[in-house]
């Protein structure tokens, strides 16, 4: 008689590889939300410092259209006393760092530190 041996994953280990994922998947999905708003962040001060006029904008007039701007996206984590206006070689550079703190499990929290700023595009 002539038996081959078996192959493939035991239910234990499809266990431990099934957990795994699904942590690495609730983990993703904790994390959407806060990359989308410092996209919206960037986006929101790229759009302030292009449509700035360089010459005339004051620092005001642009914290206040930053705000107008985070009221429509949503925008939190940040206010417009947050963000850091300067001009180099006569172009607004807006920039902003913040702190985000994502609740894992129980008291186990992720860190992230973002920074977004106007000064590349």
């Amino acid at each position: 008689m002539n038996r081959k041996s078996q192959q493939g994953v035991s239910l234990v280990g499809t266990l431990v590889v099934g957990s795994a994922l699904a942590g690495v998947v609730l983990l993703g999905l904790k994390l959407v939300p806060v990359v989308n708003e410092y996209f919206s962040i960037k986006r929101s001060i790229v759009a302030v410092a292009q449509d700035a006029n360089p010459s005339g904008a004051s620092v005001a007039e642009l914290r206040n259209a930053f705000s107008k701007r985070a009221q429509v996206d949503g925008i939190t984590s940040i206010s417009a006393a947050d963000l850091d206006i300067t001009k180099d070689n006569g172009r607004i550079v807006i920039s902003a760092n913040y702190s985000a703190k994502v609740p894992v499990v129980a008291n186990v929290s992720l860190l992230i530190d973002f920074e977004a700023s106007s000064a590349a595009h």
